[in-house]
């Protein structure tokens, strides 16, 4: 049985639950992301002569970045820092704890390269900007309070995400290297060396070299502008109305690309599909967790908890394809893009009810 939230009736798994499913489904196919992703896929099928300059795609990369960064430090600037630290600390937390594990996981399948398995954690450890708005529509549908800063956790999760698993890529990849080198056995440095076996200064340079990148570059930076500067004027009259359609020309670009991999993929399919099915849910459930833990250090409310829940199922359309094409080129697309937002974007808007009566639960609306 599934409770509807708002209601006090459970409802049975009938078919009209079972067509609001395939309509959900179809809605979410239908959105500009997926749509056109789809839709450079299919281009690729069909030997389309497409191509976007590599110069243009660069440009609109960073536009993008800059417009996410400013409007992450914004709601920064405007949150209570107090009320913020808890949740924020948490979210940085849920973002390193589920690329550390996806990594692992994704790996443990055959044939699944560790570049594309941090690649594909990255992802489901940052945020979904779409995800997180469904969440928020519904909750405001239902007349569910939550707090105003809530999009400022955004930030916390999403860059603590991705630099992880960008930087344990490349940690991955020096290994590697420092493996063939040594003629099979990466060399051991005592003292300042890790336990993986890379010493301290090439984790050093790996980190500074993540931060800066080009997308990581964009993306700090305009945190930083939106934190202490006043963009807000250039914020609504240049980058938001460009959002959209800037994004529509990245996911065509990304879908080519996936299906010109797509080759690569098919050996290991069934990992990204098991991943991308069951990852949404059970990433939302740790988030879950750790909103119940806030609301009992500092009040967060179950409104809070549930976006926070579903801000972990989430995995990002919009920082995370370009900051890891840049930042991990050797990384397969395919893998990545097509496992979230093919996938795991679906799964975890379709899991909103189920946090939303998880928390209803656990704490009450």
């Amino acid at each position: 049985m599934t409770h509807i939230p708002g209601t006090d009736e459970p409802r049975g798994l009938d078919m009209d639950f079972l067509t609001e499913l395939a309509a959900t489904l179809l809605t979410q196919f239908q959105k500009p992301t997926l749509a056109f992703l789809i839709g450079g896929m299919l281009l690729a099928a069909f030997g389309s002569k497409l191509e976007v300059p590599e110069p243009v795609y660069k440009f609109v990369v960073m536009l993008l970045l800059l417009k996410v960064g400013l409007g992450a430090g914004m709601s920064v600037r405007e949150a209570d820092v107090v009320a913020l630290a808890v949740p924020a600390f948490f979210a940085a937390v849920l973002g390193v704890v589920i690329v550390l594990v996806g990594g692992r996981t994704l790996t443990l399948w055959s044939g699944v390269s560790r570049m594309d398995g941090m690649a594909t954690a990255g992802l489901f450890g940052a945020v979904s900007a779409s995800t997180l708005a469904a969440g928020m529509a519904t909750l405001d549908a239902e007349g569910v309070a939550y707090e105003g800063f809530i999009g400022a956790l955004y930030p916390f999760m999403d860059i603590a995400a991705l630099v992880t698993a960008i930087a344990l890529a490349r940690m991955s990849a020096q290994r590697g290297l420092a493996a063939v080198s040594s003629g099979g056995a990466a060399t051991m440095t005592m003292g300042s060396g890790s336990a993986s076996g890379v010493d301290g200064d090439v984790v050093r340079t790996i980190l500074t070299d993540t931060f800066r990148s080009p997308a990581i570059s964009a993306l700090v930076i305009g945190l930083a502008i939106g934190v202490f500067a006043r963009p807000d004027a250039v914020f609504e009259s240049f980058y938001q109305p460009m959002f959209h359609g800037l994004l529509s020309i990245l996911m065509l670009i990304m879908g080519m690309e996936a299906w010109a991999r797509l080759s690569e993929l098919k050996k290991v399919a069934h990992a990204y599909i098991l991943y991308a099915v069951t990852a949404p849910i059970l990433h939302g459930l740790m988030g879950l967790g750790l909103g119940v833990v806030a609301h009992h250090m500092t009040g967060f409310s179950a409104g809070g908890v549930t976006l926070l829940a579903i801000m972990a199922a989430s995995s990002s359309d919009i920082s995370g394809p370009p900051t890891l094409r840049a930042a991990l080129p050797e990384a397969n697309p395919s893998a990545y893009v097509g496992a979230s937002t093919g996938l795991g974007t679906p799964v975890a808007i379709l899991s909103i009810p189920l946090f939303m009566a998880l928390s209803d639960w656990l704490i009450g609306f």
